[in-house]
């Protein structure tokens, strides 16, 4: 099916096309430009994210190299530096955000039946935030603290294969905890998050909505305890029923809530858990805690092998272009992973297509082999994987 068709031309048609027109047409009108057309921005965007090409001259001089394949690729516009940078700089940068919720759906529709590391049939989300850093003389727009200049990437993760269900882009001195304002719940499913999370007046709209979250605490907090759980694990220090007595936090969340103090031997430390759910063991509340580490190996993934350390463009609208890209980009590896039933890795899979765009070969054929090359040992390492994740 697929003999003689470029590996890029193949990627392409994982990528609903009549509904990035929509997206066009929502933001920009039913008349697009003609000569380098949003669909032209967008491959050459994921090609320069597939291939971690450094700059706006990077991918202009890669691309017009393969000049011969370029239109069997989908690429039809005319390559020039600087269209490409008015196009970044000018296009509203929601097309592509919308494009990329719509794949975040589709993933999340292929990896809806896998099964979790946990033992529940509900679903589970781990939320964080992570800051990338920029230089203030050229960010001006994005301050933040210690004269440096930064944005900050909330991320909701579904942990049924590690797809990003809510993606927000603000500055870096927004709050962690403000994410949750506006975050769609679930009604029986279960959130973890870190101490940064720690609002309590927020916390209970999870309660109001009938959804559990386990969100590690804070130091010093003024409560009383109602009553004592019957502890049954050694690592298990304590498991409380309590009624927050601070001045701010009993008004915010006047309902009981359960702490639980749970001995990491491993990093020989005592970490102090609350939630909003009575039923399950304690145990199973850390195990809840513990599985946040996915949503740091995604952070970890996405800036290591996608370009949003270093941006083609400075303004606002310049920079959400290219992050919502590398979400998409994302989106797309997990959809083909899961649609050609590949074994290997994310990661795996996207180093072995960086060096076979411009090839005519089929992706089954090209992934045979993939799955043998797989070297994932930070999988293994549960721990906080960068110093800038939030919370930390």
């Amino acid at each position: 099916m697929n003999k003689g068709k470029l590996v890029f031309a193949q990627l392409k048609e994982h990528l609903p096309r009549s509904v990035f027109d929509r997206c066009v047409a929502r933001y920009a009108g039913s008349h697009g430009p003609l000569k380098f057309s949003h669909w032209d921005q967008l491959l050459c965007m994921m090609f320069a994210q597939l291939t971690s090409r450094e700059g706006l001259r990077d991918i202009t001089t890669c691309l017009r190299s393969q000049a011969g394949k370029l239109y069997h690729a989908g690429i039809h516009g005319s390559i020039a530096r600087s269209t490409l940078a008015d196009a970044n700089e000018r296009r509203d940068c929601r097309i592509f955000e919308d494009f990329a919720l719509h794949l975040i759906g589709v993933a999340r529709g292929l990896y809806r039946n896998d099964s979790l590391s946990l033992e529940f049939k509900q679903s589970v989300y781990a939320i964080d935030a992570s800051t990338i850093e920029l230089c203030l003389q050229l960010f001006k727009w994005a301050p933040a603290a210690n004269a440096k200049a930064g944005i900050k990437l909330h991320t909701m993760l579904d942990l049924r294969g590690s797809i990003p269900t809510v993606v927000r882009i603000t500055p870096a001195l927004v709050s962690d905890a403000s994410f949750l304002d506006d975050l769609p719940l679930e009604a029986g499913s279960f959130y973890v998050m870190d101490h940064g999370y720690i609002h309590f007046a927020r916390l209970i709209r999870f309660t109001h909505a009938a959804a559990f979250f386990v969100i590690r605490s804070m130091d010093k907090l003024k409560y009383e305890v109602v009553s004592n759980c019957a502890v049954e694990q050694p690592e298990i220090l304590s498991d409380t029923h309590i009624l927050m007595r601070g001045r701010y936090t009993k008004v915010d969340y006047p309902l009981t809530l359960r702490r639980i103090e749970f001995l990491d031997a491993e990093h020989d430390r005592v970490l102090t858990f609350l939630t909003n759910h009575f039923e399950l063991k304690a145990s199973q509340v850390a195990s809840l805690y513990k599985s946040r580490w996915q949503v740091e190996l995604f952070f970890k993934w996405i800036k290591q092998n996608l370009r949003i350390k270093a941006f083609v463009g400075n303004s606002v609208n310049a920079v959400k272009t290219q992050i919502w890209i590398a979400i998409t980009t994302y989106a797309l590896v997990a959809i083909i992973r899961k649609r050609m039933h590949l074994t290997a890795s994310l990661h795996t899979i996207l180093q072995v297509l960086s060096l076979s765009f411009f090839e005519r070969i089929s992706i089954n054929q090209l992934m045979l082999q993939a799955a043998d090359l797989d070297v994932d040992p930070e999988i293994s390492e549960q721990i906080s994987l960068f110093e800038n994740i939030s919370g930390q």
